[in-house]
């Protein structure tokens, strides 16, 4: 296991037992300037996370951090970019579908990924350039490397080139009008649509083992939103493509907001 995956997952596990440790008792809800909430959970997640990354030789881009100018970013040609709390909406709803996301991006591209639901712990993982994605179901935060390295399994989704029935990733909390015309234009084209709803990156882990087909996001995200989850899609074959752009979402930009996007393992 790469070393820097091992710090993530490290990281990873303890962020998630803080926030359950805080989504089981009474928590206060501030609102940011961008009107999207915080909680307690963010704040200290993000500070466990940061505890681990800052050991390592990359700086760090996180949504609970001061962001840093373009004009010292740009410098950067690897860095972490981490969700500490992705879908607090969903942690305050207390569904369960809420995750913590880290990623590492070299020259734009995500190289790692590890997204940790901590509701159910379950933990995915990848290393693009290996072209390895993996699943591990936790029976408690605290697991050791050695055991996540013995009972993981590979994420390997079947490659369809062509389907009549396609399942659509829909968001559970920012379904756009955009994303509804898109299903309708499926529609019209004879393909049969189901929708499939989700919380936080767990939109891009059902494409990833094949309990969805396509994720088309129409809406804005952030870029501590989706690089761990394009790195799990990237190890596995399935694009991440940028609707401005045609090609790969990239990161570490001038501005860390996205562009519309389609994630999707099928030719539909």
């Amino acid at each position: 296991m790469n070393n820097n995956i091992k710090i993530a997952i490290q990281a990873s596990l303890k962020a998630g037992e803080i926030i359950m440790n805080i989504y089981e008792r009474d928590f206060e809800v501030e609102t940011k300037k961008d009107n999207s909430p915080l909680t307690e959970a963010d704040q200290k997640a993000n500070a466990a996370i940061m505890s681990f990354l800052e050991k390592t030789d990359y700086p760090i881009i996180s949504e609970e951090n001061k962001q840093i100018d373009y004009a010292t970013r740009k410098q950067w040609d690897t860095c972490w970019i981490v969700d500490p709390l992705d879908g607090t909406k969903e942690f305050i709803k207390r569904n369960g579908e809420f995750t913590v996301n880290i990623a590492l991006v070299k020259d734009g591209l995500p190289k790692l990924g590890v997204i940790y639901v901590p509701a159910t712990k379950e933990l995915y993982y990848a290393d693009v350039d290996q072209e390895e994605a993996y699943r591990v179901k936790l029976l408690k935060h605290s697991t050791s490397l050695k055991d996540i390295n013995e009972y993981r399994r590979s994420i390997r989704p079947e490659r369809i080139e062509d389907v009549t029935s396609v399942k659509v990733v829909g968001s559970r909390s920012h379904m756009s009008q955009a994303t509804l015309d898109y299903m309708e234009k499926l529609k019209e084209r004879g393909k049969e649509v189901e929708v499939v709803s989700k919380g936080s990156s767990l939109k891009f882990c059902l494409v990833a083992q094949g309990d969805a087909n396509i994720y088309p996001r129409f809406a804005p995200t952030m870029e501590w939103d989706t690089a761990a989850g394009q790195a799990i899609c990237n190890a596995l074959g399935i694009d991440v493509i940028s609707q401005e752009t045609q090609q790969p979402m990239l990161y570490n930009k001038e501005n860390l907001l996205n562009p519309w996007f389609i994630v999707g393992n099928v030719q539909v």
